[in-house]
């Protein structure tokens, strides 16, 4: 079963970085794909991106939260969305999204949406 990044991914690169087998690519354009995204035919499941995620975004895909609770300032990064992020990924690169939205204490949000997104990006 393949790994899935889900919404909560501000675009570290860390993830793509650390996978044994280049399964992992970033969205683009940004604005459209906001997201990195794992080739599931290329997956080989070992889990080595899971650790290299800052933003704790990545699950195997049947353990994907359909209720995901918010300990408070997490990011959600989805196209719709209008709010702004400005960071550095693991390279010192700056990232900069205006797909984000900062969830409250205790929100709950499903993001096994990310689920059929990964999915579309690799049609």
């Amino acid at each position: 079963m393949p790994h899935i990044i889900t919404s909560l991914c501000l675009r570290d690169n860390g993830c793509a970085e650390a996978c044994p087998v280049e399964c992992i690519n970033p969205g683009e354009p940004a604005n459209q794909w906001p997201t990195y995204f794992i080739d599931p035919s290329s997956c080989i499941d070992c889990g080595a991106c899971v650790p290299e995620c800052p933003y704790h975004a990545i699950y195997p895909e049947n353990e994907v939260p359909a209720a995901f609770r918010a300990k408070g300032g997490e990011l959600i990064n989805q196209v719709g969305l209008s709010g702004h992020y400005e960071g550095t990924n693991q390279r010192g690169k700056k990232v900069l999204l205006d797909t984000v939205r900062t969830l409250a204490p205790g929100e709950t949000i499903d993001l096994r949406d990310s689920i059929k997104l990964n999915a579309s990006f690799y049609r």
